[in-house]
């Protein structure tokens, strides 16, 4: 198993899509590191040479590219200091409710922790005729 940025990704899948199980890469900045590092995006990860691994690894490392534990703790940073400075975003990420002026009526329920608040939409079975 191919392990990159501390990070040990699947042997059965693409390349490409493997490298998306690190945090902070997606499909775009997997498409690029591959194409700096010169290696097929659809070769399997379990079928890259140690070689190839190690260009990788040096792509991201010299990228500097935030990801994995140091992007969790700027986006975390980022979220208290919201939260320090008393704005309606920081309020909301305290509570845990949607911050970006979604609707919560509805549609937030498992936010809320499932909540029914209407007479109808509770969970008990209808009753059966004698």
């Amino acid at each position: 198993m191919p392990r990159i940025a501390g990070v040990v990704i699947p042997e059965n899948k693409q390349i490409e899509i493997a490298l998306t199980y690190i945090y902070g890469i997606g499909r775009s900045l997997s498409r690029d590191i591959l194409l700096k590092a010169q290696i097929n995006p659809w070769v399997k990860s379990s079928n890259l040479t140690q070689d190839e691994v190690k260009r990788i690894q040096e792509i991201i490392k010299e990228g500097d590219l935030e990801i994995e534990g140091d992007l969790r703790k700027s986006k975390m940073m980022a979220i208290k200091r919201l939260r320090d400075i008393g704005c309606w975003r920081g309020g909301r990420h305290a509570r845990g409710l949607p911050a970006r002026g979604q609707r919560t009526k509805t549609n937030t329920r498992t936010v809320r922790g499932n909540v029914r608040r209407t007479m109808g939409s509770g969970r008990k079975a209808a009753a059966t005729p004698k």
